[in-house]
């Protein structure tokens, strides 16, 4: 009731607080545990930390960061994460810390880094619950984040409109979410054990290159998960694949491009195929239409012709110099070598810069 701590038991399992006696006389409010260490929150906001360094007994990196405001401490195994009043999370666990004190630090296998959610964290935030080795954070709009990287030691997440695909550093892939958006990868699993390099995916489909430039595609057949009417041509030599929302469009090394899924989402690419037998460096998708780089600064496009397939307007600004495309929805913009930008598509999804055309004339570089 005075707010003293005792404990007791293995050493090695956060049994001996004397390291850290003299702060815990008096103040703690919250006492919480992973496998072997303690994190205390104490009446003034403050975080006390004893038991094993790399399982977060040691909190002296992020020292900083606990001094006050903390609210809630939450454990997996081998990390901790506190939620501080103002929404934001700090996390730390393991002794090899990264040196920017933004980003999210603990353990790497158990969800102490959390690199990629570390953006979404710094606000908001109102309760963590953990697993072994996951964090989940609630914010106060309701929606949920979770992070466990480290676990499973992905080097490449891809998402569809539903699902989850990661690729681990074994080059295997792992899907998760809803079975008709990918993330049902079991009628293809035996092909997704090794060698994935990339993943791309449309609104419901996954599209995996191998290292041996092979592409296996899963996921909902009408958003271009079935790629077997082009399976002959996807067997080797894939080096990119670019998705719009129901169909994909895969270059290939000698600089070919093949597409399938839906005609009217760029999957039918035969009104321009003499165009992208060679010499294709880069896809860029819109919604429903697909932009290619050709290595001589051209572009080549297709599909629905309101969301960027038809570029005829702009032809001539786009028959050379061109080094980069970005798409929204239903427009494209294309940069110039000379720094100039290129819009095309619908008007109300950036389609049309002419109120902003002097600001493009030069000087954009991406």
């Amino acid at each position: 009731a005075n707010g003293s701590v005792v404990t007791w038991g293995d050493d090695d399992f956060a049994g001996d607080s004397s390291a850290v006696a003299p702060l815990l006389t008096e103040g703690v409010v919250q006492v919480s545990g992973n496998a072997r260490a303690f994190a205390a929150i104490k009446a003034n906001g403050s975080v006390v930390t004893w038991g094993i360094a790399g399982h977060g007994g040691d909190s002296s990196t992020v020292a900083r960061l606990l001094t006050e405001g903390v609210v809630q401490v939450c454990g997996t195994a081998r990390a901790f994460a506190a939620i501080k009043a103002n929404g934001t999370v700090v996390t730390w666990g393991d002794d090899d810390f990264a040196a920017d004190s933004s980003v999210l630090l603990g353990d790497d296998d158990f969800a102490g880094t959390s690199f990629a959610v570390a953006p979404i964290l710094t606000e908001s935030v109102v309760q963590v619950c953990g697993t072994a080795r996951a964090f989940a954070a609630t914010k106060v709009n309701g929606s949920v984040v979770t992070w466990a990287i480290g676990t499973m030691g992905v080097v490449q997440v891809s998402g569809t409109e539903f699902a989850f695909a990661a690729i681990k550093a074994n080059g295997s892939v792992v899907t998760w979410g809803a079975v008709r958006s990918g993330g049902d990868s079991s009628a293809v699993a035996p092909l997704l054990t090794e060698g994935v390099v990339q993943v791309c995916g449309t609104a419901r489909a996954f599209a995996a290159i191998k290292a041996s430039g092979s592409v296996v595609t899963w996921g909902d057949a009408d958003f271009a998960g079935d790629s077997s009417a082009v399976a002959p041509l996807l067997t080797e030599g894939v080096i990119q694949v670019c998705g719009t929302t129901r169909s994909f469009a895969a270059i290939k090394a000698k600089g070919s491009v093949v597409t399938w899924g839906n005609a009217d989402h760029g999957g039918d690419s035969s009104t321009v195929a003499p165009l992208l037998t060679e010499g294709v460096v880069q896809v860029c998708g819109t919604a429903r239409a697909f932009a290619a780089i050709k290595a001589n600064g051209s572009v080549v496009t297709w599909g629905n012709a309101a969301s960027g397939g038809d570029s005829f307007a702009v032809a001539s600004l786009l028959a050379d110099g061109v080094v980069q495309i970005s798409g929204t929805n239903f427009a494209f913009a294309a940069i110039k070598a000379n720094g100039s930008v290129v819009t095309w598509g619908n008007a109300d999804y950036g389609g049309d810069s002419s109120t902003v055309a002097s600001l493009l004339a030069d000087g954009v570089v991406q």
